[in-house]
């Protein structure tokens, strides 16, 4: 992921939510107050080591770690330019989702039936411009070949466009 998004001239910072530890206890993976927090703390810290650039910031999460990227977005509004849940479950952050700006791309496998139907919930529940898409013979975790690359992809388009509108200079 992180490859292709940097050969379409975009920035990553990959990070953890859970610790090693943390991550040993299934039941936090669930814990979105705890996984957002985390992520705000992080976003704080690039906001002040970026030095007040304005650099258009966006959101990858997938799995539970989208509902925390979507209650974060609300928490920072107009801060975030843009968000990418892939195989996402929204539906954890649905109190939230109202408030979120940024414009938001749903990704799901074809073959994710379940996560499918949540993710439409979650969209009808989103007022942001927001795009569901569904992946044809991909299933959650898009293991099949060629998936995660398409998902990339589709990530690197999605932020591209939306940051080049705060960012004319991100190509």
């Amino acid at each position: 992921m992180a490859e292709i998004l940097q050969d379409h001239n975009l920035g990553t910072l990959l990070f953890d939510l859970l610790t090693e530890e943390e991550d040993l206890i299934y039941e936090n993976r669930f814990n979105i107050g705890l996984l957002t927090r985390r992520l705000i703390a992080v976003t704080d810290w690039v906001m002040v080591y970026t030095h007040g650039r304005q650099l258009p910031l966006g959101y990858f999460g997938a799995s539970t770690g989208a509902a925390s990227a979507l209650r974060a977005a609300a928490h920072f509004r107009d801060k975030i330019s843009a968000v990418v849940s892939r195989g996402g479950r929204p539906d954890l952050a649905m109190d939230d989702l109202p408030k979120v700006l940024a414009p938001t791309l749903l990704l799901v496998g074809g073959l994710d039936t379940e996560v499918i139907q949540l993710n439409r919930m979650a969209q009808r529940r989103l007022e942001a411009r927001t795009k569901l898409h569904i992946i044809p013979g991909a299933s959650h975790l898009f293991e099949e070949p060629g998936k995660l690359r398409e998902v990339a992809e589709m990530t690197a388009g999605w932020f591209s466009k939306h940051f080049h509108n705060v960012y004319p200079y991100v190509s």
